[in-house]
């Protein structure tokens, strides 16, 4: 939480700022900075290698404020984290998570289904001698929150335009 919720390496108690990276899905390790260069909250969690024309949402046309007011819109209740299965304990912590929420508000031009969205996936946490988080690895299946997002029907034809669906999943359930 603390890495949306503050704007100053100073004021962070649980990461050693200055020694942060940030890995997602295998990808060369983000430091702080980097992060708040790619739009911070929710847009360096959703990177990708998909070309523009398949996003729904896409990171780089998205900033902070824009980002979190998608996801805070869609699930006014939150969308809650829980950790399911502690694999390893400091000074390396691996872990595997669900991320889950009732998608209560719009998306991008999709209307609410109230449907549970969820996601599963692996972190490794790795800390300091003081115990402060100095790299953290995220591994998941973007696609798992962004196609509960999309199941909504589309609100109207004045919203941006999304990618159009997988031929072979249109008709999946």
């Amino acid at each position: 939480m603390e890495l949306f919720h503050k704007t100053s390496d100073a004021d962070y108690k649980s990461f050693d700022s200055s020694n942060y990276t940030f890995s997602l899905n295998g990808r060369k390790g983000i430091s702080l900075a980097e992060k708040r260069k790619l739009g911070g909250g929710y847009n360096y969690l959703l990177q990708t290698s998909l070309p523009t024309e398949f996003l729904c949402h896409n990171p780089a046309e998205e900033a902070v404020d824009s980002s979190h007011r998608a996801f805070t819109t869609a699930f006014p209740r939150g969308f809650a984290v829980e950790i399911l299965h502690v694999y390893s304990g400091p000074p390396e912590i691996v872990y595997k998570f669900r991320h889950w929420g009732y998608m209560e508000g719009p998306f991008k031009g999709h209307s609410p289904t109230g449907e549970l969205v969820e996601l599963f996936g692996m972190a490794v946490f790795k800390l300091n001698e003081s115990e402060k988080v100095v790299s953290v690895e995220f591994f998941f299946d973007r696609g798992e929150v962004l196609g509960g997002l999309l199941k909504g029907a589309s609100l109207d034809s004045s919203h941006e335009q999304v990618a159009p669906p997988c031929p072979y999943l249109r008709n999946a359930g």
